[in-house]
């Protein structure tokens, strides 16, 4: 049975995590690097590839940033359209809140990819905001719809294996069966078909395409799985040790998949997503157990900072010179700081950002969308 104060009490470690995953879309994979080059050692290089994406199989911890994203999205959703249903909401007056928020998002992303040059032909028309818009809808339909976790779990299961078998049992002409080369992948194949305009980030298909949308949405509902055991009347124990043993499981899961089903962000196999949602998972307990649980919540308000606003700062990036402003305070100083200076541009240039973001905080001003 679900406590009251379990219902009611804000999850402070799902904003933590998603300002933890936003900081290195807004700044930490410039800081860490130059960071990471100061020491001039192998080992610095080694780890200062973590930050780039991987070229096609394989993991890199930037690999994790999106799909975590999607992951905090699903997680998120058990408190936010739960409590609408719980304050009487009706399922229609939902489902018009949750068409708006997904048709706001994907008007959102073809914004920043430059919508308003008109240049239609060259428009890049998949994105980051298109995908969690389109995510966000289909999983919170299912949310609404079958609201039993089983099911839910049920589904998710479901498309990855029907993705699998496409990829592996559909030939592409030209290149035939079971090929998952940058060239001969059947998502690959569907993008240059049906999706027009430019492609990211291979030249063969959109990294953010029309049918590695599907297994997308799985991440979306594994956080929903996890947002659902948080708002449980489980102890607090219980409710970590739940997330580290599925965290887990996802990562074995993921790991065995590759062995047929290589691990690849750009196509989105499956598993890739249980790998990076088994990363996830973990990530949730570890935030969970230190900021909820243990209270330790001072060195997670940058990150809740960042977290309550994650749309505004990425759309804001695309409009807001940060840099230039950042520079306009700091270029006399930085041309003397030598080696130092990337890793100091870098730092001034977040600051900004985060003392943009820190403003919207003080003013109580979040973009609901």
């Amino acid at each position: 049975m679900m406590s009251e104060a379990t219902k009611t009490r804000r999850v402070v470690s799902i904003d933590a995590l998603r300002g933890f995953d936003m900081f290195w879309i807004i700044g930490g994979d410039q800081i860490f690097p130059a960071l990471l080059a100061l020491t001039g050692t192998g080992w610095a290089h080694a780890l200062s590839v973590q930050f780039e994406h991987q070229s096609w199989n394989g993991f890199h911890f930037y690999d994790l940033i999106f799909p975590l994203f999607l992951f905090i999205v699903g997680a998120a959703m058990p408190f936010s359209l739960g409590r609408r249903l719980e304050r009487g909401d009706t399922p229609r007056q939902v489902f018009r809140h949750i068409l708006q928020r997904a048709l706001i998002l994907i008007l959102l992303g073809l914004i920043c990819n430059g919508l308003f040059n008109l240049d239609f032909i060259r428009l890049r028309y998949a994105g980051v905001l298109q995908r969690i818009g389109i995510t966000y809808f289909f999983a919170a339909i299912i949310f609404m719809k079958w609201k039993a976790p089983r099911i839910q779990m049920m589904i998710g299961g479901i498309v990855l294996l029907l993705y699998w078998a496409l990829l592996t049992f559909v030939p592409v002409p030209g290149y035939g069966m079971n090929i998952l080369t940058p060239q001969g992948n059947l998502a690959g194949y569907i993008d240059r078909l049906l999706l027009p305009g430019s492609f990211c980030c291979y030249e063969f298909g959109d990294n953010e395409g029309i049918l590695s949308t599907f297994p997308a949405i799985v991440h979306v509902l594994i956080g929903i799985q996890a947002g659902h055991l948080l708002r449980t009347g489980w102890s607090d124990a219980r409710k970590t040790g739940g997330l580290i043993l599925a965290g887990a499981g996802c990562l074995i899961a993921g790991l065995l998949w590759n062995l047929i089903f290589p691990i690849n962000k750009l196509i989105w196999t499956s598993s890739y997503v249980l790998y990076s949602g088994g990363w996830s998972l973990l990530l949730l307990a570890l935030f969970y157990w230190m900021v909820d649980v243990k209270g330790w919540r001072t060195w997670a308000f940058v990150f809740v900072v960042i977290g309550m606003n994650p749309i505004t700062i990425y759309v804001a990036q695309h409009i807001i010179h940060f840099h230039g402003i950042a520079n306009f305070f700091i270029r006399g100083l930085a041309v003397h700081l030598g080696p130092v200076q990337a890793l100091f541009t870098a730092l001034s240039v977040f600051a900004v950002k985060w003392l943009f973001l820190y403003f919207l905080f003080r003013k109580k001003i979040f973009l609901k969308v």
